[in-house]
């Protein structure tokens, strides 16, 4: 006797629409899924007995699902990648040459996007030492990035946290 493969179906509970996304993002090879906001919703979608369905119910199903779909279809904000072995810099299909510093630099600020980098922090990180002097060669490599960033188009942002560091803004 033949073994009839049952269909699976993954049900996720995410409460905010940007949970939504990367959970449908991370389910995107499973074969079915849904993706509610509440466990009641998950509770009335299986029609679980017991659920209260009139007094408590917030989205309809249908209109859930629907949400959801358009959610997963939406494509994921387009990311800023520093490529280490060829040392360049990539947004979208465009890509631009990087020197050692600026790619160091680069790979310190896209690897904790919008965490603020000190001065001091990152001169060990990309130049190895902790002397600043008055920052100059920081600052110039700072600007030659800007720079590159406009050239590709790249809506990320290289942002001075006064007395402080830098920073890269997403997009």
């Amino acid at each position: 006797m033949r073994r009839i493969p049952a269909a699976s179906l993954v049900i996720g509970i995410a409460s905010s629409p940007a949970e939504r996304r990367q959970l449908a993002q991370l389910l995107g090879g499973t074969e079915a899924f849904l993706i509610v906001s509440s466990v009641d919703q998950a509770r009335e979608f299986l029609d679980v007995p017991g659920t209260p369905h009139a007094a408590t119910a917030t989205t309809p199903v249908p209109a859930l699902v629907a949400q959801t779909v358009a959610e997963a279809a939406e494509p994921p904000p387009p990311v800023l990648t520093v490529d280490s072995n060829r040392r360049v810099l990539r947004w979208l299909d465009r890509e631009i040459e990087l020197t050692p510093l600026e790619h160091d630099l680069l790979l310190c600020l896209v690897g904790a996007s919008g965490q603020v980098w000190t001065y001091e922090r990152l001169h060990l990180e990309v130049w190895g030492n902790a002397h600043l002097g008055r920052g100059s060669d920081m600052h110039s490599v700072v600007r030659r990035v800007r720079r590159k960033l406009a050239r590709l188009g790249a809506t990320a942002t290289i942002d001075a946290v006064r007395g402080v560091g830098y920073r890269l803004a997403p997009a």
